[in-house]
């Protein structure tokens, strides 16, 4: 039986492991388990009193897989931040996502109550996701596009509060220098203190301890939490141009070395990726050019991703 869902999530070629075991974008390892176990002993073919054939191939097909990405760290690190840059691009799209179904049309007029309706509707929809097995694919569908609503409305409300953050703090005058240290309450001794220079810095180092251990992914998200404190910050962009060009990702390697070149043309990391990232493509036009055939697979999983065709892709 073929599992095709066109939904959500699925309809921008982003296989939505969240939405097949019903648990929420923001479930920890232990609430995935205990979902896992749940839907695995109602379909098990000692206890499924259906069609034991087709249960068999929905725990098979989809349910083991999907239990399969998100209990490993390294899988489901990678799958979070394919799915923040999916919310940051849907919400710049909000105006251009059509709704289908009564549950996400209401989460996006959630406002202040997203976190509280998209949990009622969710488990709403987990209760009798896997109760008639011949709607598992369209009930897959209705969590896969609650699911894009909620992630699009999160990121939305994130990225106008780190507006708003921007916009209040204070421009230091020409003559008074702008204070750096940010005391979180009045009993805290010189040495509780921190400094948004000093958190970023610990990104950094973090990172490049992950880089050091070839565990890009941490690495990625280490910088990826930087970025939001820095946009800017040319030494954040040109590490994760590198750990990117580690992973031969090299159509995000290039955005982010290119960023960092912009800010400080000066700096050695993004010059020595910039160097690296031109013989790479060299050798890939060089490879192309004897073999049509030949893509490259990071490249290609980008643009024909959830940054190529976003907005009416089918997935194959």
């Amino acid at each position: 039986m073929s599992f095709a869902i066109e939904n959500g999530l699925f309809k921008l070629k982003i296989t939505d492991y969240h939405a097949i075991l019903a648990v929420s974008l923001d479930a920890d390892a232990k609430q995935i388990r205990l979902r896992y176990l749940k839907i695995a002993q109602k379909l098990h073919p000692d206890t499924c009193k259906s069609n034991k054939q087709l249960a068999s191939e929905i725990l098979s097909k989809l349910v083991n897989p999907a239990y399969e990405k998100l209990s490993r760290q390294n899988t489901f690190a990678e799958h979070q931040i394919v799915l923040t840059q999916l919310g940051k691009r849907l919400a710049e799209k909000k105006d251009q996502i059509a709704i289908s179904n009564e549950f996400a049309k209401e989460l996006a007029q959630a406002n202040d109550k997203l976190e509280t309706i998209y949990d009622r509707h969710l488990k709403s929809l987990a209760a009798k996701q896997y109760e008639s097995l011949e709607q598992v694919s369209e009930n897959i569908a209705l969590l896969s596009e609650l699911n894009l609503v909620y992630l699009m409305l999160k990121c939305e409300r994130d990225v106008s509060r780190e507006e708003k953050v921007k916009r209040q703090q204070p421009k230091p005058s020409a003559s008074q220098p702008a204070p750096t240290k940010i005391q979180k309450n009045p009993t805290q001794s010189p040495t509780e203190e921190t400094t948004a220079e000093s958190i970023v810095d610990s990104y950094l180092r973090r990172a490049k301890q992950y880089l050091e251990k070839n565990s890009i992914l941490e690495a990625i998200a280490e910088l990826r939490d930087a970025l939001k404190i820095e946009p800017q910050n040319s030494s954040i962009h040109a590490l994760l141009g590198k750990a990117y060009l580690q992973q031969r990702q090299l159509t995000m390697a290039k955005v982010h070395i290119n960023k960092a070149c912009q800010a400080n043309p000066k700096d050695p990391v993004a010059l020595e990726s910039k160097k690296e990232l031109e013989k790479l493509t060299k050798n890939t036009d060089k490879s192309k050019s004897t073999n049509p055939n030949l893509k490259n697979k990071s490249d290609s999983s980008n643009s024909n991703g959830f940054f190529g065709g976003l907005f009416g892709s089918k997935k194959k």
